[in-house]
């Protein structure tokens, strides 16, 4: 069907890879010929594309579905994304939903909507779980300075907090080949900077018998690719070829994003992750020998089922320890259906903010401490769009945030620079070399 004349409106919640997704869905909409508008604006179509990693996650899409039915009550409001596979009978229960897909489904949208008209009844088309296994390659274009490359999706490891491999299915991917012609559209479209992501990126390979490692290789192989960035990797995947790899590199960014969850290795047991402290102390040691300027950011989770007093002062003092860059804390939200409810300590909810907040407290003081240890270097800005008070911020190689007066002409440009001080809002004042 021709849709031309029609827009269309999309909001994404959640990781870089919804936000490679999207890009992708909205896509498909201008092949057949909407046009798309901003999420605010009037629309005859909007498309949620949603998160359900936290119970605040699930409420944040709730509110953004509400949000547009009440800009066009008359609009088709489409609710994709991991809360409309997890939960598509509660998705549907929101009044003025009029589809809401799956996790195979929302890469086939235009073929569920006909003429627009707003359903009497939600129509709810979802996958089994057994049943996902096709991939869909994904890169996001259009709204940001970096292009989110998907490389990966799914997940096999069911660590017992996580509902993820409920809503993706099985870890899967593409071919190092067809992944790279990715990375080429990518650059092809004038992105600097290409970041990797996926669910569980370093098991790349897995459906193809291929690995991460030669991925990296022919990623830094496509002709123009300014910078490759690393999403997150679990610690025992992130090997010390890889490490390797990045020391030596002229396109890999030097930095790491490893997801911790805990400092505590009864805690880790628990969340049956496949590591334990001493292998993460060991990776960020080596990360340290042999890229000792690389940006290390952690993800830890507070308050778990399980994590008593003294195991959450064990994390703490294990992760204050560790010469880390910056931390992504959060706090631990009950999901249904998962392994970690069996678990028989749990953790007052206040209680579960105020060790979220000791987290946070600590990852100031460390990126703080990592900023200033760079001060006076001369590094290279990837610098992005223009900020409401004419200001500009860009990052370093090692993704420090710098920030100097609106120039004209900087928006995706790549320039040399001296870092000068920290800033009473955290980014770094520059001169421009």
């Amino acid at each position: 069907m021709d849709y031309r004349g029609k827009k269309a409106a999309f909001f994404t919640l959640g990781c870089k890879l919804n936000f490679s997704e999207t890009s992708t869905i909205a896509g498909s909409f201008k092949e057949v010929g909407f046009e798309r508008v901003e999420f605010d604006e009037k629309a005859d179509v909007y498309v949620i594309n949603t998160c359900s990693v936290t119970n605040q996650g699930d409420k944040e899409s709730r509110n953004i579905i509400r949000r547009a039915v009440r800009k066009n009550p008359d609009a088709m409001v489409i609710v994709v994304g991991c809360y409309s596979q997890l939960k598509p009978e509660e998705v549907g229960h929101i009044e003025g939903v009029d589809l809401v897909l799956g996790t195979q489904e929302k890469f086939h949208i235009p073929a569920y909507l006909g003429d627009l008209t707003k359903r009497d009844t939600t129509e709810i088309k979802t996958t089994r779980l057994a049943d996902i296994k096709s991939y869909h390659k994904a890169f996001s274009w259009g709204d940001r300075t970096r292009s989110f490359l998907k490389i990966q999706d799914g997940c096999d490891y069911y660590c017992s907090f996580c509902t993820i491999p409920y809503a993706r299915g099985k870890s899967r991917n593409d071919t190092i080949q067809n992944t790279a012609k990715q990375a080429a559209k990518a650059v092809e479209k004038g992105f600097k900077e290409v970041v990797l992501t996926g669910v569980n990126i370093g098991d790349f390979g897995k459906s193809t018998n291929e690995n991460f490692l030669n991925l990296l290789r022919a990623l830094e192989k496509v002709d123009g690719m300014q910078r490759l960035r690393l999403g997150s990797i679990e610690p025992n995947l992130l090997k010390d070829e890889i490490i390797q790899m990045v020391a030596q590199s002229r396109v890999i960014m030097p930095h790491f994003h490893l997801p911790l969850q805990s400092g505590s290795d009864e805690i880790l047991s628990l969340m049956k992750r496949k590591y334990s402290t001493e292998l993460f102390a060991r990776r960020i040691q080596r990360i340290r020998e042999i890229v000792p300027h690389a940006f290390i950011g952690v993800d830890v989770i507070a308050g778990t089922n399980g994590e008593t007093d003294t195991l959450f002062e064990e994390s703490y003092n294990f992760i204050n320890s560790l010469e880390i860059s910056q931390l992504h804390a959060f706090t631990y939200s009950e999901r249904s259906g998962t392994q970690a409810l069996k678990i028989p300590w749990k953790v007052d909810p206040a209680e579960r903010k105020s060790r979220t907040q000791r987290y946070l407290n600590l990852s100031e003081k460390k990126l703080r401490a990592f900023y200033e240890k760079h001060m006076g270097t001369t590094q290279t800005v990837l610098f992005e769009a223009q900020s409401a008070n004419k200001t500009m911020t860009g990052f370093t190689e090692n993704y420090i945030k710098v920030e100097t007066d609106y120039c004209d002409g900087f928006d995706n440009q790549l320039k040399t620079v001296k870092l000068k001080s920290v800033l009473p809002n955290g980014n770094m004042a520059i001169d421009i070399l």
